[in-house]
């Protein structure tokens, strides 16, 4: 019941009356090229799930947990109003770290609104009210409103959740700006990109310049916080000073850095371009768009093209000796700066490749557009790629070795191997919206990563009609859990595991898993347009063609060498299983030759046991009588003869106090009969007297009763 009830949310979303709203209203949005951009207008805080809509300006909200409860109202939601809806199509929303705001983000401006307070049993906003109004906070619109030519190429939270929040906005004339919420129209900080110092100086001939090389930033993205550098920390007092590193990424593929602080607003300069290893003529490609980077230790950055192409680099320090040279020349001053290893470079199916019999079928082919990259809040090793034709998922699986290998104080070669022999990241085509490069745009309007446990790890996708999908993760890519401790128990010392199954280390299973990986899937194909139209038969055909290719190249196929493998494996194990069988039977006949050996041993062992305490006795009686012989008395024999004549001279002086006792019983006798006679009868003591006498017999009594102790104990004694 449990796993059913995890399950109703699943169920009830995709058909929930805000969904079905917005499907209503889809007509009613605008026309242009923004339809043709992948958005993200989709989030989930604490539950609750959150979708924008451009025709209202408003945002619809429903918990999931209640949906998942069977006391859920049916399709209950909440609408937040805006107090001052942004003039713009939004693009894009953003929750801040603190998660208290939501920028809603555009080419032609930004909007942050304030979410509203939760109160009541289920804390729901407002205590349930159906329509919220919440304060939103135009963010440079005074700027946007006088730089007509000017356009939002990105917008991001800086990432502090200590600090006052701040949204960072990347626009097409290469200027970052940080804007914070209390001061929303004037920038706190501004950092100029241009890569030339005669762009300080906004020309629009030079901005087209520039655009044509393509020297204009296209994208950023913050790292996890670190130390300040050594010449950073030489400038200011604080040398605790923590910084993040902020990457921009320009569309020529070159990659600058520059550490942020909003303590100090002049904190560092440009600098750059990070030099890439190994190195490429073409400078690994052009028309560079979206750059993300994964919050582990090495930091990993992507750096993603509009042609699919995606490059994994490893951000590390270089070493001055031998690059000092080339990062003085690249770099705006003698400071060294970080360099990117490429480990990896992918490239993903935008559209379905079919194989084209003509030449011109393959130019026809090429399709490029910008992509969109999401982290994974329940993996650092994962992410997730958002574009025109669709979404794809990308898992690190040898993230591990590689940290592994840097974490090794010296060369470790056996690392090193493992990590050159480690296959590549695993790539899953999720979604495709775009099957051809014929076929009509339909990008995902909204994309989330459910982190709620409780709720499961889902995807959630909105497609381009509104379409609610929720797609399972694979766990593949997902770290694996920790071990239960009743797993754990019996696999100390003196177990009944075997030792050679942590030999294995499931390596067979893991070789299994190397055959079955697939480099290319059949995703979820949805097609743009009307449904109820069908698609043309040689579109058909080349999809049906392509699908029955990759089931029979990656599946069919594939299970035919994984059985077989098995099936080789099963052989072996069956004759090391009888081989051991025989084994087995030898070792039994070899116990029952033992134990009857044994057996043998213990008799001989009783009986010579039994000789050895005969002879020691033998032995004593032979000492014994030597030692009687001798003419010499032996200590013992001397002390024993002291204590006899001591206890002699005792009996002597205890003989005569008895005889001195028995004199004077007789002649107290004698004198108690005189003491009866009458003639004596008429004698009288006082009391003094009669008291003295008492006492004195008294006296006389314990004496004697303490002499007859002492005979009776010596009688015990001498057992006379």
């Amino acid at each position: 019941m449990a796993s059913l009830s995890g399950e109703r949310w699943r169920e009830g979303l995709p058909s929930h009356e805000l969904i079905k709203k917005l499907q209503e209203r889809l007509h009613l949005e605008p026309q242009g090229t923004s339809r043709r951009i992948a958005k993200n207008l989709t989030f989930c805080l604490n539950g609750d799930f959150f979708i924008w809509d451009n025709v209202e300006s408003v945002f619809y909200t429903t918990n999931l947990r209640q949906l998942n409860s069977e006391e859920a109202l049916d399709d209950k939601y909440q609408t937040l109003l805006c107090i001052n809806p942004p003039l713009f199509e939004v693009c894009q929303v953003l929750l801040s770290p603190t998660q208290y705001h939501v920028a809603l983000i555009g080419q032609r401006g930004a909007t942050v609104l304030e979410l509203p307070q939760r109160w009541g049993k289920k804390s729901e906003f407002e205590g349930g009210r159906l329509e919220i109004n919440c304060r939103t906070i135009p963010v440079a619109e005074r700027f946007f409103t006088s730089s007509t030519s000017v356009t939002l190429r990105q917008a991001a939270w800086y990432p502090s959740e200590t600090e006052d929040p701040h949204l960072v906005l990347l626009t097409s004339d290469n200027t970052i700006r940080f804007y914070n919420l209390k001061e929303p129209q004037n920038p706190a900080r501004v950092l100029p990109v241009s890569q030339s110092e005669e762009e300080t100086s906004v020309h629009t001939r030079g901005r087209s310049y520039a655009a044509s090389l393509g020297e204009i930033a296209v994208a950023f993205d913050f790292g996890p916080l670190v130390d300040a550098p050594c010449r950073i920390t030489r400038q200011r007092v604080n040398d605790d000073l923590v910084v993040f590193p902020l990457y921009i990424l320009y569309e020529n593929g070159e990659t600058f850095l520059s550490y942020t602080s909003l303590a100090y607003s002049n904190l560092g300069k440009l600098l750059g371009p990070l030099p890439m290893y190994p190195a490429a003529e073409d400078n690994y490609g052009y028309d560079a768009c979206a750059v993300l980077c994964l919050p582990c230790v090495p930091n990993i950055l992507v750096i993603a093209t509009e042609t699919g192409i995606l490059y994994h680099c490893v951000v590390l320090e270089a070493e001055e000796e031998d690059d000092g040279g080339a990062v003085e020349r690249w770099s705006r001053g003698s400071e060294t700066v970080p360099s990117l290893y490429v480990f990896e470079c992918v490239e993903l199916e935008l559209t379905l490749k079919l194989p084209a019999g003509e030449e011109e079928d393959l130019a026809e082919s090429d399709f490029t557009c910008p992509i969109r990259l999401h982290r994974d809040p329940l993996c650092q090793h994962r992410y997730h790629g958002t574009h025109e034709a669709g979404v794809h998922s990308v898992g690190l699986t040898w993230f591990n070795k590689l940290h592994k290998f840097l974490q090794s104080g010296e060369e470790d070669k056996d690392s090193l191997q493992e990590l050159a022999a480690e296959q590549r990241c695993i790539v899953e085509h999720i979604l495709c919206t775009r099957p051809l490069a014929s076929s009509l745009p339909a990008p995902v309007r909204g994309f989330w990563i459910v982190s709620d446990l409780s709720l499961g790890a889902t995807m959630i996708c909105i497609t381009s009609t509104y379409e609610c999908l929720l797609l399972p993760l694979l766990s593949s890519i997902r770290p694996p859990s920790p071990p239960l401790l009743c797993s754990r128990v019996g696999t100390g010392e003196g177990s009944g595991s075997s030792p050679l199954r942590g030999l294995a280390n499931d390596s067979f299973e893991q070789h299994i898993r190397n055959i079955l990986a697939r480099s290319s899937t059949n995703p979820l194909m949805l097609r743009a347009g009307d449904k109820d139209t069908s698609s043309p038969t040689p579109e058909c055909l080349q999809l049906l063609s392509r699908a029955t290719q990759v089931f029979r190249e990656e599946y069919i196929l594939k299970l035919d060498l994984a059985r077989e493998e098995m099936q080789r494996r099963v052989k072996l194990l069956t004759g090391q299983k009888n081989k051991q069988l025989e084994d087995l039977a030898l070792c039994r006949e070899e116990r029952k030759s033992l134990r009857e050996a044994a057996e043998r041993l213990a008799d001989k062992y009783e009986d010579a046991k039994y000789r050895q305490e005969a002879i020691m006795n033998r032995m004593k009686q032979v000492l014994g009588s030597l030692r009687s012989q001798l003419p010499v008395l032996s200590d013992s024999e001397k002390d024993m003869r002291k204590e006899l004549q001591t206890i002699n001279d005792q009996l002597r002086h205890l003989d005569n106090s008895i005889t001195q006792v028995n004199m004077k019983k007789e002649y107290q006798t004698k004198q108690i009969g005189k003491g009866l006679s009458p003639a004596r009868a008429s004698i009288t003591l006082n009391a003094h007297q009669r008291k003295c006498i008492q006492g004195v017999l008294k006296e006389q009594g314990e004496h004697i009763a303490d002499m007859m102790k002492q005979i009776k104990d010596i009688k015990n004694h001498f057992s006379f």
